[in-house]
């Protein structure tokens, strides 16, 4: 094996978001300290047949990673469009679905089998990926926890392909087990079907979850109507264009506006004091119907802060605007408030939205979402609908 004990695999072509895999590389490297980066390996499938983005993408990927590629911590590779055809006819960028999904296997198998002698272990994840502080350390644990125990595949997200585990000595079986059957199923479920061929009848599944998936954000002078789009449910929420502060410590990775972003990203932060807050500032005041704050992991609701509440403001100065009257909306129960807000002064001309420590509190915290939905953009949901 290589020097290092992990490699990150990612396989990334031309999609809805340009600027997916140069977000995904860049948090990933943040989330990591230079201790950890020693250990680590990162290679890029650019499986895509364009030149034109080819050539873009490592250009861009060049100037941004420079250091990291120098040191072999960044890897760049590209299957030919021959290697595909020996596989068999795959669609192409319009292919139809089962095609597309056909084409990721490959893609994914060329991957794979480029990766046995980086490192012990492989890592799949996406070119939209928000990965937690340190999780290589995390993964480290783990792996060492069971080192007495037989695995395939360990997860650290609940979602697709993303998050897996392997070790490295199973890469050259994967690959030909993606090959063999990459027209069967997607890959997501040709994974487990692969841990359950090498005998691992139950699936590992760690929570908290270390990788999240990354949506395209829009910004405040993008169309609102596509921001709804992305949002969840047909009744939003809505998240009106807006700035976020906070006085609590930021590490450079998960960053306070991903709080209030309509994706899976999340604002991370440790050991806040009383008082601390995350506001949201609106561009322009906004009568809401409900505000929900989620903080803490989704399914143990670890990291979750435990006295906090939510207030809304009114009446915004200076340069930048920050609100000068607040009223308490409510408390937050296990980490969480969702609450409708009732047609009155409270709810109207409202400028922010802000989250309020109520007592110390050592150790990590995770704001998952702040959403808000408009009376009027719900009015105008009501009668298209």
């Amino acid at each position: 094996m290589g020097g290092a004990w992990l490699t990150v695999g990612i396989s990334s072509g031309r999609g809805r978001d340009p600027n997916g895999l140069l977000h995904t590389l860049g948090n990933l490297f943040r989330a990591s300290s230079k201790v950890e980066q020693k250990h680590l390996t990162v290679l890029v499938h650019l499986a895509d047949s364009d030149l034109t983005w080819l050539r873009e993408t490592v250009v861009q990927i060049s100037s941004l990673f420079h250091p990291q590629i120098l040191a072999g911590r960044l890897v760049l590779i590209h299957a030919p469009p021959d290697a595909y055809s020996a596989v068999g006819p795959i669609g192409g960028q319009e292919a139809r679905c089962g095609d597309a999904a056909s084409k990721r296997n490959v893609d994914h198998a060329f991957l794979v089998s480029f990766a046995p002698q980086l490192s012990d272990y492989f890592l799949l994840l996406r070119d939209n990926t928000f990965c937690a502080p340190s999780f290589l350390t995390h993964i480290r644990r783990k792996v060492w926890a069971l080192r007495a125990h037989p695995w395939a595949l360990l997860e650290f997200s609940n979602r697709g392909s993303l998050g897996k585990l392997f070790r490295g000595s199973d890469l050259p079986r994967l690959a030909r087990f993606l090959l063999l059957f990459h027209e069967d199923q997607p890959l997501d479920r040709l994974i487990p079907r692969f841990s359950i061929l090498l005998a691992q009848r139950r699936p590992a599944l760690f929570r908290p979850f270390l990788f999240y998936h990354r949506v395209p954000y829009y910004s405040a002078n993008q169309d609102h109507q596509a921001r709804a789009a992305h949002s969840r449910g047909p009744h939003g929420p809505h998240n009106p264009p807006g700035a976020v502060f906070t006085d609590m410590k930021v590490f450079g990775v998960h960053f306070p506006w991903e709080a209030y972003t309509l994706d899976e990203s999340f604002f991370w932060t440790h050991n806040v004091s009383a008082g601390s807050h995350l506001t949201v500032i609106l561009n322009r005041p906004a009568n809401l119907s409900r505000v929900q704050v989620l903080t803490g992991t989704i399914v143990e609701g670890k990291h979750a802060l435990q006295r906090g509440q939510v207030e809304l403001g009114h009446s915004p100065e200076g340069v930048p605007q920050f609100c000068t009257s607040f009223v308490l909306l409510g408390q937050l129960l296990e980490g969480q408030l969702d609450q409708e807000v009732l047609p009155t002064p409270t709810g109207a001309d409202v400028s922010c939205v802000k989250l309020v420590v109520n007592a110390d509190q050592a150790g990590g915290l995770m704001v998952r979402h702040i959403y808000l939905w408009e009376e009027s953009a719900r009015a105008t949901e009501a009668a298209q609908g």
